[in-house]
């Protein structure tokens, strides 16, 4: 169980403060989307918990372990067992979809790297597109390979940021069943970035309502649909 908590933590760029005290829990085994507009911190909650970042005052906790604490890194990223699907994908457009999702193995000197990463390809109906680039798949084919990518290093942890953001309604719904899926077969804990309250109720455990830096809600769907909170009313309106 990777249970995930971010204590008192103050981040900022410059002048410009993006998190502002933030206290979070998260559940291990639970699917969490982290729901807010473009600069509610969002995104850099991801960062931080992957160790792409340091923020400047308070703790990051992943099972118990501190990770980061005021400014410091105590565990580095690499050992934090966290898997990253940004949202521009971050696929190489000079590898196949094999030579993409087996990099990172090599990089580790892992065995048996061809079983394990036809192994993934078959889990994601991927096996026939493995010598084609990225430029020749579909959307929702380069979505699924930047998952398969993150997934075929065994993270405890899924982090994923928008990354259904440029895929219409249709094919879009197609992949949150998908990843609703991943969580049980992988045994993991996600968190999944989104602006769309409708893309979060579909697929989430627990939702954090965030507004500049700061919570304003955390709870269930059915909590979060029955809030008193004056803010999240407001954003569920659009």
């Amino acid at each position: 169980m990777q249970l995930i908590e971010l204590k008192n933590i103050k981040h900022h760029y410059g002048e410009i403060s993006v998190l502002d005290d933030l206290t979070l829990h998260m559940e291990g085994n639970q699917l969490t989307c982290l729901l807010g507009s473009s600069g509610s911190g969002k995104t850099t909650i991801l960062r931080l918990i992957a160790g792409l970042e340091t923020p400047q005052q308070g703790q990051i906790i992943i099972d118990n372990q501190i990770v980061t604490k005021n400014n410091q890194i105590k565990i580095s990223p690499k050992d934090r067992s966290v898997g990253f699907v940004f949202q521009d994908l971050a696929l190489w457009p000079h590898f196949t979809v094999y030579k993409n999702i087996a990099f990172g193995l090599k990089e580790r000197n892992e065995n048996n790297i061809q079983e394990t990463v036809f192994e993934i390809l078959d889990f994601f109906d991927l096996r026939n597109h493995a010598e084609k680039y990225p430029h020749q798949l579909s959307g929702g084919q380069k979505q699924l390979v930047a998952i398969a990518r993150s997934l075929v290093l065994k993270p405890k942890i899924l982090l994923m940021d928008e990354p259904l953001a440029s895929l219409d309604v249709k094919l879009k719904r197609k992949i949150l069943k998908h990843i609703k899926s991943l969580k049980k077969h992988f045994d993991l804990t996600i968190i999944y970035v989104t602006h769309d309250h409708k893309e979060a109720f579909e697929i989430a455990d627990s939702i954090v309502v965030l507004n500049e830096g700061k919570m304003e809600e955390m709870g269930t769907i059915e909590q979060i649909k029955r809030s008193k909170n004056k803010f999240v009313n407001y954003f569920l309106e659009y």
